[in-house]
């Protein structure tokens, strides 16, 4: 072999896994938090991390501990593509089954709530890395207890309201629905699907309907972390905003083990065919994606996107070798052949 050949052989070979590294890179992360009801962790990331004000933060931090609220917007399961009721076990809702955010699952009555009415309702939730997907709510049933585990069968077996792609307004999705009728003390669950990857994110807010049924002295009000404090806590999160780091591999890189359904548990629609509440979302203009998907961030594709193209790019360094090694076979003169 020439000393040319040897040189485009040995790029080519040099090329290529360079380009195959690429197959080992995970699908951009979201992330976010709801706001509006104000979500147990949004609240408590709020009050302060090091030194929360309400009892059941205090409570939370202590089992938690304070990086799970420095890193409040990324409660999640990377792998859910729509399995939450399989995923989730009963007792571990807030926490995703998570055990980093094992304290946002205590049960106590004296969670920061925001208070509600039924009826119209303006939800916004915090997207810190926004992507194109699907909010589910569900609210609590008549007689939710929340001094006990927070299970399944306690939520409404279908959502209240579900809203694809809402639009975007100063960094929050805004999306409007009618909350259904309740009185005292209650909880809004919401599951943020992606459709770009199977990511989803969960939040729990606590709420309460005309007086606060709790017992004891009223919980204090929920806050949402203002812009400032969320800058000012940005330099303490692990979160990584643009993949799957390690950061994010501690948060639930895989899901949790599946339970067993509970055979009494009511049959619930598959993910992404629930339908909506009467009056849950208002109609959309013709031609627009629930108002202003152009401001969601766009990914060109689905999770395996950027393993095609990589993939691709490797193909086409070897074939560039090749390639280069046929051409100056043929170049050669007749009866001449390289050693």
């Amino acid at each position: 072999m020439t000393a040319r050949r040897r040189a485009a052989a040995v790029a080519s070979l040099a090329v290529a896994p360079l380009a195959l590294t690429g197959l080992a890179a995970s699908p951009a992360a979201a992330h976010g938090s709801m706001t509006d009801p104000v979500s147990r962790v949004s609240a408590c990331y709020a009050e302060g991390p090091e030194s929360p004000d309400s009892a059941a933060c205090k409570a939370a931090v202590a089992a938690s501990g304070v990086q799970a609220f420095y890193d409040w917007n990324a409660v999640n399961i990377a792998n859910a593509a729509g399995n939450h009721r399989q995923l989730i076990p009963d007792g571990k809702l807030c926490s995703a089954g998570n055990d980093k955010y094992r304290g946002l699952d205590l049960a106590r009555a004296d969670w920061p709530a925001t208070k509600l009415a039924a009826g119209q309702h303006t939800f916004r939730y915090k997207g810190t890395a926004p992507h194109k997907g699907s909010f589910e709510l569900y609210v609590t049933k008549d007689g939710y207890d929340p001094s006990k585990p927070l299970k399944w069968s306690d939520l409404e077996a279908q959502p209240f309201l579900k809203v694809t792609d809402p639009k975007m307004e100063n960094g929050d999705y805004v999306f409007s629905g009618t909350i259904p009728n309740r009185s005292g003390r209650h909880l809004i669950y919401s599951v943020w699907q992606r459709s770009d990857s199977p990511e989803a994110f969960y939040t729990c807010s606590d709420v309460v309907f005309g007086k606060d049924s709790g017992g004891g002295a009223p919980a204090p009000e929920a806050s949402a972390p203002s812009e400032q404090e969320i800058e000012d806590g940005a330099g303490k999160s692990s979160v990584e905003h643009h993949g799957h780091g390690d950061a994010d591999a501690s948060t639930n890189a895989s899901a949790p083990a599946a339970p067993r359904q509970p055979a009494d548990e009511p049959a619930v629609a598959p993910e992404g065919n629930a339908p909506e509440a009467d009056g849950a979302a208002e109609p959309r203009p013709a031609g627009s994606a629930a108002g202003a998907t152009e401001n969601l961030a766009e990914t060109g594709g689905n999770s395996t996107t950027p393993y095609i193209a990589v993939g691709g790019a490797a193909v086409l360094a070897l074939g560039a070798g090749v390639m280069f090694t046929a051409v100056r076979r043929r170049s050669l003169p007749a009866g001449r052949h390289s050693r």
